[in-house]
Parts: structure tokens; sequence; C-alpha cells
């Protein structure tokens, strides 16, 4: 989800806040928010899928690192600007793609999970009562380990316990995790007896397995490709050889602990033709990719679907 206004004030709040009690009341802040989004999302996918990714990026991103937009924010929760920067100091990471986001920050704050998945509810009941037709996929992402979905599969279901069942609304829901470590594909037959659908996040899955950063490898890759190291820039065109044999180590062993599981990617790769061919051949479902790249990639799927 995307944050900004009141959205990104609410999360700022309970990012600063001092104890769990600060962060649910700026949670609560931002359930209706949410609950609004969903809503208005269920409404526009009216009969189809609406796969959603739960809060994933490092907390620092959502602060702002000095300049005008500190002082503002300072104002805005009442808090010295020395307190803002101890705050954002305090948050600041060597390494954040591998830091403190995604399942991790899920599981140390579980109160963003119950919020999120209330929001997604309640809005699932309430555009159901409306007459649409509500099909909830909920993703957590970036797990290492089985026991990490278990943790957070049960906040989720407990969630819909309470407002499915307060509400009397049987609404089907699913709950699934992005693999984008390498250990989450090598573990996926574990990962699978939770997980009731894979989404391969290539960008981070390339990111690991060849530990290159995508922010900062653009300094040597060209130069990669043109001397033929690397056959094709990786976070553009998928990497077959090893990335693609972590999916496909995945998908063989995940099928083989629940068999039908659903599975695609979601990244730049997939939108690309030969990485969508490369999934069809391996047997995923979907690829998700950004808007504009949607015909190149229905193209590519069509050719794919003809070559067999």
């Amino acid at each position: 989800m995307f944050f900004e206004g009141d959205r990104i004030t609410a999360v700022r709040e309970m990012i600063v806040a001092r104890d769990e009690g600060g962060r649910r009341r700026a949670l609560q802040k931002l359930l209706p928010m949410q609950r609004s989004d969903f809503e208005g999302i269920f409404e526009a996918m009216n009969g189809f899928p609406v796969n959603i990714r739960l809060l994933d990026p490092p907390l620092h991103e959502f602060l702002p690192h000095g300049g005008e937009e500190t002082k503002m924010l300072a104002r805005q929760l009442g808090l010295g600007r020395e307190e803002i920067n101890r705050i954002v100091e305090g948050l600041r990471e060597t390494n954040p793609m591998l830091g403190h986001r995604g399942a991790r920050l899920l599981v140390t704050f579980p109160e963003i999970t119950e919020m999120q998945a209330r929001a997604i509810f309640e809005a699932a009941v309430r555009a159901r009562r409306r007459g649409i037709d509500v099909r909830p996929e909920i993703m957590v992402p970036l797990v290492a380990t089985a026991r990490e979905l278990e943790h957070q599969r049960a906040i989720i279901e407990e969630c819909a316990h309470q407002v499915l069942g307060a509400m009397d609304e049987p609404i089907p829901y699913q709950i699934g995790t992005m693999i984008e470590l390498p250990r989450a594909a090598l573990t996926a037959a574990e990962i699978a007896h939770v997980a009731q659908y894979f989404s391969f996040g290539t960008n981070d899955l390339t990111q690991t397995a060849l530990g290159l950063s995508r922010d900062d490898a653009g300094r040597f890759l060209p130069q990669y490709v043109e001397m033929g190291i690397f056959p094709d820039d990786p976070f553009q065109v998928l990497d077959q050889n090893g990335v693609g044999k972590l999916i496909r180590i995945a998908m063989d062993s995940g099928r083989r602990t629940r068999p039908g599981l659903k599975a695609g990617i979601c990244g730049e790769h997939g939108g690309e033709p030969k990485s969508i061919a490369f999934c069809h051949r391996t047997g995923l479902d979907y690829v998700s990719c950004s808007p504009f790249r949607v015909p190149i990639a229905r193209l590519a799927a069509a050719q794919a679907a003809l070559g067999d």
C-alpha cells in the first residue's frame, strides 16, 4: 500500500510512538483509512481475487531526513526536532533491505498485522453487503521460515474470526506469502504447510541470490553485460540458471506438500517476455507487473502458450 497525506502522518505517529499503546493509538487512526482503501479496491475488482501484501518497507523510509519536512513532522507530532532526529537515527540501518522489514517488522510489531487484517475483513464485509463479490488474498512478505508465517497466520485468522464471526459473514479468504529469500525457496515444502499460495518476489530474490543491491549495482552491471559476464541485466531479465533454479525448487517442493498450490511472480520480470516464458514452462499460474508492462506481458504469455 502507498501512504500519503493523513495516512503518512498516522504511520509516522506509529513509528515514533514510545510504546505499544502509542503504536496502537496511531494504528487506530489509520484503520478507517485503510478500510476505505481496501473497500474501494474490492469494488473495482468485483469478482476477481485481490492480493494484498502487508506492510513491507523499512520504517525509516516513512520518515524525513532533515530540512523543512522534519520541522513540519515535529510540529505535527508535538515533538522537538532533536527528538525526531534521534528517532530517525535510531531506525537507520546499514543495509535496510535486509533489515527490519517484511515479516520481521510484523512479527516484532504484531499490532500492525492486526490493524491491516481487521481493515481488510471489515472492508470485505462492507463490500459484500453492497453486492460485491469479494475474494481477499492476504500475503505476508519476506519470510525466511515457516515459523514466521505461522505467527502471522494465527494473527490474521484471529482477526477473521473476530470480524467475520461477529458480523456473521462467511467470506472466503486465503493467506499466502512472498518467496523472496533463498532460504524460503529451499524450505518451501515446510512453508507450503502454512501458505495457501506463493508469490515469488523476483526483485528481492535476485538481490539475495546474487548478492547484488538493485539500488547500487547499476554502477557496474552495464559493463558486466557488455563483457558477457552476465547475458542480461538480472534485474531486467530473470536469471534462469540461478534465481530460476530456486523458483523451480520451491515450486516442486511446495506442490509436493500442497498439490495445486497457486503461484506466480511479482516484480519487473513479470513484464519481460523471456522471463514470462520461463514462468510458463515452470508451471506458474500468473505474472504480476507494473501497468505499462501489461500489454507486453499478455502478448508474451500468449506466445508462451502457443509455443506448447
